[in-house]
C-alpha cells in the first residue's frame, strides 16, 4: 500500500532526520562538570535541597488535573491520539515530579539520567499532542512513541560517555517543533492548544535554570533560578489544561469521538 506524505509530513520527518543526524553525527558536549552544584543548597524541615525538592510539586499537580479532565470527560470530543498524547503527557509530568523530587535529594549522574526519563515521557506526550493537533493523527502517534524511543538512547549516551548533545538535540528539537508548527493553523476538531504560551513557559523555564546562582543572589537568597525554573515549567501544562477544559462532552459519546478521527 502506498503512503502519501502532506508537505506539513514531509517538513516534521525531514526536521526529525537532521536532528538525529546531528545527535549521531556532532561533535560532543561535555555536561558542565559542576552541574550537580545547584545554588540553593538549604535544607528545611529534614528535606535536603528542600526548595528544589519541593518545587517539584506543581509538576504532579498539573498532570493529575489533566489526567482526572480526561477522565470525568469521557465523552470530550478527542481524536484517539490527541487523547493519548495528552495522557501520556500529563502521566509524563506525574513522573517527572516523582523522578525530579528524587533527584534533588541527592543529585548524581544515576539520579539526573532518571530525572531526564521521567521528562522524556512528558516531552513525547506534548511533542505528541502538537503534531496530532497541527500535522495529523498518523504522524503525531509515530512522533510521540519516535521520542519514546530514542530518549533512553540519548540519556544513556550521556550518563556512559557525559556526552549532552544527544539529550540537549532531544529538548531543542521540542522547541524547534513548537516554532516549526505551533504556530500554523489547528487541524479541524482538533484541541486548540495556544502552543505560545507553551513556547513562553520553556523559554523563561531554561532562563531561570541558566541563571540558577544569579537569581538566587538577586533574590537575596530567597529562591534559586533552578527552583523557580520547576514552577515556570510546570505552567506549559496550562494551555494543555485551559483547551481540554473548554471541550464540552458530547452525547452519545463513542459515536462522536468517531466523527473526530482523522
Amino acid at each position: 500500500m502506498r503512503i502519501t506524505l502532506t508537505r506539513a509530513e514531509l517538513l516534521l520527518a525531514t526536521l526529525c532526520a537532521l536532528l538525529l543526524l546531528a545527535a549521531l553525527a556532532g561533535p560532543p558536549v561535555n555536561q558542565p562538570a559542576h552541574f550537580h552544584a545547584f545554588a540553593d543548597q538549604r535544607a528545611l524541615w529534614g528535606v535536603p535541597h528542600a526548595l528544589d525538592v519541593l518545587s517539584n510539586l506543581p509538576f504532579a499537580l498539573a498532570g493529575g488535573a489533566g489526567l482526572w479532565l480526561l477522565r470525568a470527560g469521557g465523552g470530550l470530543p478527542l481524536a484517539p491520539t490527541q487523547r493519548a498524547c495528552a495522557r501520556l503527557f500529563f502521566a509524563g509530568l506525574v513522573l517527572t515530579a516523582t523522578c525530579s523530587g528524587g533527584y534533588h535529594l541527592q543529585p548524581s549522574d544515576l539520579g539526573l539520567a532518571v530525572d531526564r526519563a521521567g521528562m522524556s515521557v512528558a516531552f513525547a506526550g506534548l511533542l505528541g499532542l502538537l503534531v496530532a493537533t497541527k500535522v495529523s493523527e498518523r504522524s503525531g502517534g509515530l512522533l510521540a512513541l519516535g521520542v519514546l524511543l530514542v530518549s533512553p538512547a540519548a540519556i544513556a549516551v550521556c550518563l556512559r560517555t557525559g556526552n549532552v548533545l544527544p539529550w540537549a538535540l532531544v529538548q531543542g528539537g521540542g522547541l524547534l517543533l513548537i516554532l516549526a508548527f505551533g504556530f500554523g493553523a489547528t487541524r479541524p476538531a482538533a484541541l486548540d492548544v495556544r502552543w505560545a504560551g507553551v513556547l513562553i513557559a520553556y523559554a523563561v523555564a531554561k532562563l531561570l535554570e541558566a541563571g540558577d546562582h544569579a537569581v538566587f543572589d538577586a533574590s537575596a537568597q530567597l529562591l534559586s533560578g533552578h527552583t523557580l525554573k520547576h514552577v515556570v515549567a510546570a505552567l506549559a501544562a496550562w494551555p494543555v489544561l485551559a483547551a481540554i477544559r473548554a471541550l464540552r462532552p458530547v452525547q452519545n459519546a463513542p459515536s462522536s469521538a468517531a466523527t473526530v478521527r482523522a
